[in-house]
């Protein structure tokens, strides 16, 4: 799994962000793949395992679930 990496806050946004984008740009596009399949597995197991969006008729529609 990643790490959570914790920024002092007086670390700039911009260095931030060029940091995360060199960490992306280094990964290759197998990795890159498979990170966003376990943040979809991710996001289904906070969710209940439910996932966040599901087909309604035409397409993907996000919802909210009715509570």
């Amino acid at each position: 799994m990643g790490k959570l990496k914790l920024y002092d806050i007086n670390t700039p946004r911009e260095t931030i962000v060029e940091e995360r984008d060199a960490v992306y740009l280094s990964r290759t596009p197998e990795q890159r793949f498979f990170g966003v399949l376990q943040l979809n597995h991710i996001s289904v197991t906070m969710n209940g395992g439910q996932p966040l969006k599901s087909p309604q008729g035409k397409g993907l529609v996000i919802r909210k679930p009715a509570i």
